[in-house]
């Protein structure tokens, strides 16, 4: 999930790295400016694929001053004479291989020439070293980084990666990731996959050291700093559990808690639909200044807004899901973040019939029920929605009933093979409607184009709810609200009006 910001492309092109071999050569050139998306067409660089980040930062609540080293390791996928990364701050040296590489600055892009040709092919080691204050830049008048009274908050989606990591900021270029971070003692650091552990420095501060073994995207990889409860403990699977609690919760600290502390249960019932847990830890953090949830790999992070009227494991159940829709399996492009939103959506109805309040049928009979025809909800097309409505209501609901009318199409068997064999065969990589589309035809052997036409790429509401013969054989009144609805809802417009 996330919110607006997009790095705007400067002047500058982007380009990739690759092992220096002398003079640039005639077949040597810059890689391509962005990597190609639709709707952010200058997201991400082409011509070089990351392995792996090493970011290790110090970072002084004080001030808001983050400083310190990312080191970068890639694969040249092109010949290249220069090579573009993402980022904001200002940058004091870098260096490609280990030697000074000349750079320039402008609008979101830090364009580095390596003073020689990258070779197709080659393996790149990029140190980029900066000091900076993310909470000044910002993009079109948007300021991704968020400062707190006690620390920071680097967490958005599309975009966060570039307030505080040099990077290819698309979800196809996907690596692993270290995450270092020194700060007062005192203050906690929380980020992605595992704790590795905490050092003592001899100044006075601490470093929090944090691990992502499995392939991660840009915009999921965070950092929280700040005040907070930090508690470990071990899933029933044996994976590790981290989740903190941002002090003074106050009236919410119970509540976010009931549901936050609930995590591992989620993730087990999850499985059964979706498949293995993707990843090698699990968790939450829960603080006030986001204004939104996020799915960030291995430990969602949680606006204590989502949990003002009691427990609200539906937006667990929600961003839980994300890790196998839109984490694991990442969107191919940003039109494709019905893959990502409905199906977290539709999780959200999976759980509410798991815990007896409302079946899968139910939900979709009333949120069906709930937009009249001549709403504006109908004209916002989940298939391709556009920049400017990717996080639109309609992504959420029209999305989860677009997975109910194909589930009450193909039959139970089908439906959940067809998510399985998704999961599976996408793991650790991205994927496009056209290709889940595929997938579901090929597993119920049906033709689908007509349901999908209908329900993801046409205006207006269709004539006829999802799995409405099987609501009159039921005898369900289709306006009854059910007991879910409310904190569903309350979900959804939390998620999706603006502030994501």
């Amino acid at each position: 999930m996330s919110i607006r910001a997009k790095i705007t492309v400067g002047a500058a092109t982007a380009c990739a790295l690759a092992l220096l071999a002398g003079p640039a050569s005639a077949a040597a050139a810059p890689g391509a400016p962005g990597i190609g998306d639709p709707y952010y067409p200058n997201s991400g660089n082409g011509g070089y694929d990351v392995s792996h980040y090493d970011i290790r930062l110090n970072y002084q609540p004080s001030n808001d001053t983050l400083s310190g080293t990312t080191t970068i390791l890639a694969k040249a996928t092109q010949d290249l004479s220069r090579f573009n990364l993402d980022f904001l701050l200002k940058v004091k040296t870098v260096r490609v291989n280990n030697r000074v590489a000349s750079f320039t600055q402008d609008g979101g892009e830090l364009v580095v020439d390596p003073k020689g040709t990258l070779a197709k092919g080659s393996d790149v080691t990029v140190v980029v070293t900066y000091d900076d204050k993310p909470s000044t830049k910002s993009v079109d008048g948007y300021t991704a980084w968020k400062k707190t009274s006690t620390g920071a908050l680097a967490i958005d989606e599309p975009d966060i990666a570039p307030w505080w990591y040099p990077s290819n900021n698309h979800p196809t270029d996907k690596a692993t990731f270290d995450v270092s971070v020194a700060v007062p003692d005192g203050v906690e650091v929380i980020s992605n996959g595992r704790l590795t552990g905490t050092t003592k420095q001899i100044n006075g501060w601490t470093r929090w050291n944090w691990r992502s073994t499995k392939p991660q995207n840009t915009y999921s990889t965070f950092v929280s700093i700040g005040q907070f409860e930090v508690r470990q403990s071990t899933s029933p699977s044996g994976l590790p559990v981290v989740n903190a609690y941002a002090e003074g919760l106050g009236e919410f600290d119970g509540a976010a808690k009931a549901s936050v502390e609930r995590t591992p249960e989620i993730i087990d019932f999850e499985d059964d639909f979706f498949g293995p847990y993707p990843f090698e830890a699990q968790g939450g953090v829960v603080t006030g200044g986001i204004g939104f949830a996020l799915e960030n790999q291995t430990r969602p992070n949680y606006d204590t807004a989502f949990f003002r009227r009691g427990t609200n494991t539906y937006v667990v159940a929600h961003e839980l899901a994300h890790q196998w829709f839109g984490d694991s399996v990442s969107v191919h492009g940003w039109k494709d973040i019905w893959l990502n939103e409905g199906f977290a959506s539709y999780a959200e109805w999976l759980w509410s019939e798991h815990v007896g309040e409302g079946t899968a049928q139910e939900n979709s009979d009333f949120t069906y029920e709930l937009y009249p025809a001549d709403s504006a909800f109908w004209d916002v097309l989940p298939g391709d929605p556009g920049a400017a409505n990717q996080f639109d209501g309609a992504v959420y609901d029209r999305g989860a009933l677009t997975l109910h009318a194909l589930r009450s199409a193909v039959g139970d068997h089908a439906f959940f093979t067809t998510l399985r064999k998704w999961t599976q065969k996408h793991q650790y990589g991205d994927a496009s409607i056209d290709q889940f589309i595929s997938l579901a035809e090929q597993v119920s052997g049906q033709q689908l184009d007509d349901l999908f036409t209908t329900w993801l790429f046409t205006k207006g509401k269709p004539a006829t709810a999802p799995g409405a013969e099987a609501a009159v054989a039921a005898k369900k009144a289709p306006t009854a609200e059910p007991k879910s609805r409310q904190k569903i809802k309350e979900t959804h417009e939390l998620l999706a009006n603006g502030e994501r």
